[in-house]
């Protein structure tokens, strides 16, 4: 626990002592590296742990992205945090050399579920059921958690208090979105005629919610 203490005391996060042009690249070089070195999406808290408090972290992370426009990947916002991935233009190129990586291909059943549990969350398996007028199984339920999508939310008020299922930052990184805002505002969809619960059970989607359900072109 000391060494762990000392070993963050002795970083300088100011650099007080640098020049403004050579202090700014040294923490576009911390923030580089961090969210490099992370196996997941790096929020903000996290980054703010390696630069001073005078560093505009937002602007930071606008330079380094310009620095890398060009270059076959991108630093994304991603799950409240940023990452380092790939451009979807070098998908194939990827797939080609490395393979597939996981399978998380989803059925048009699992789509269609999941898609209903990231717009209506937190929601409970009888009422997916109720939902799609059939029962959702627990064998998919299963699949989508396994593949952490998905996870157990807070226990429903009614009886028997059914645990309810909400998605995860893994369902929002895989999917490419920041956070839960950023899917179509579902009231615009229903009020256009774009979304409604017999669109869902037909698997009429419409294009902004299938984007849903396609593959990120990364590899896992």
């Amino acid at each position: 626990m000391g060494r762990r203490a000392r070993a963050k005391a002795d970083l300088d996060l100011d650099l007080a002592d640098l020049p403004p042009e050579l202090r700014w690249r040294e923490w576009m070089g911390r923030v580089e590296a961090v969210i490099f070195a992370s196996p997941g999406p790096v929020s903000r808290e996290v980054l703010a742990r390696v630069v001073g408090r005078d560093c505009n972290l937002d602007r930071v992370i606008e330079d380094i992205r310009d620095e890398l426009r060009g270059r076959p990947y991108e630093l994304v916002s991603v799950a409240g945090g940023w990452q380092h991935r790939t451009r979807k233009s070098f998908g194939v190129v990827i797939r080609t050399a490395l393979g597939g990586g996981a399978d998380k291909s989803l059925s048009q059943a699992e789509n269609l579920i999941l898609a209903c549990i990231a717009y209506y969350q937190p929601i409970t398996r009888s009422e997916l059921s109720q939902f799609f007028g059939k029962e959702v199984s627990r064998d998919t339920i299963g699949r989508l958690r396994g593949l952490e999508f998905i996870a157990a939310g807070p226990r429903n008020p009614q009886p028997g208090a059914p645990y309810t299922y909400v998605t995860t930052k893994a369902f929002l990184s895989h999917f490419g979105f920041d956070t839960l805002r950023d899917l179509p505002d579902i009231e615009m969809l229903e009020d256009a005629g774009l979304l409604s619960k017999e669109k869902m059970l037909s698997g009429d989607i419409p294009i902004t919610t299938a984007e849903l359900v396609e593959e990120d072109d990364r590899p896992d």
